[in-house]
C-alpha cells in the first residue's frame, strides 16, 4: 500500500516538477517533506486540502489511494451565497444585503492578495533573472 508520501511523491514526478520547485509553490520546508518521507509525521489537513487542490485530485485518492470516480458529484465552481437557493444550505434564513456585500469584499480582497501576491513573486524572479544575465555579462 502506498503512503500519502508516495503518492504526493508520484504527482510531483507525474507534473514534471522537482521536490524542490513543490515545497517553493506550496510553502512546504523541506525538512518537511523529509518528515513526511520518513514517516515521522504527515501533512496537516489543510495542507492535505492544497496539495490535492494544487494536483487537482480527490482528497480520497490522496490519503487512502482510492481511485476517483468520474460519477461522483463535483462541486461547481459558482457563487455559493448568490445561487437560485442564496443562501447555504446550512443557514436557516437568507442572507442580508450587508452579509452578501461583506462575502463579495472579502472574496474580493482574497482575489486580490492572490494576484499581489503572484505579481510579487514573478517580481523576484524577473529581478533574480535580470541580475543574473547583469552579472554574466561582467
Amino acid at each position: 500500500m502506498q503512503s500519502i508520501y508516495e503518492r504526493i511523491e508520484h504527482l510531483i514526478a507525474e507534473r514534471g516538477m522537482t521536490k524542490k520547485a513543490f515545497c517553493q509553490q506550496l510553502k512546504i520546508s523541506t525538512g518537511n517533506l523529509g518528515d513526511w518521507k520518513r514517516g515521522k509525521s504527515t501533512p496537516s489537513t489543510n495542507k492535505l486540502i492544497e496539495i490535492a487542490a494544487f494536483f487537482d485530485v480527490s482528497l480520497d485518492w490522496l490519503m487512502i489511494g482510492r481511485p476517483s470516480k468520474e460519477a461522483m458529484v463535483r462541486e461547481k465552481r459558482e457563487d455559493y451565497f448568490f445561487d437560485v437557493l442564496r443562501q447555504l444550505n446550512c443557514q436557516e434564513s437568507e442572507l442580508t444585503t450587508e452579509e452578501q456585500s461583506f462575502i463579495s469584499e472579502y472574496i474580493e480582497f482574497t482575489r486580490y492578495r492572490k494576484s499581489k501576491e503572484s505579481r510579487n513573486t514573478q517580481d523576484f524572479r524577473y529581478e533574480k533573472e535580470r541580475k543574473t544575465e547583469e552579472d554574466e555579462s561582467l
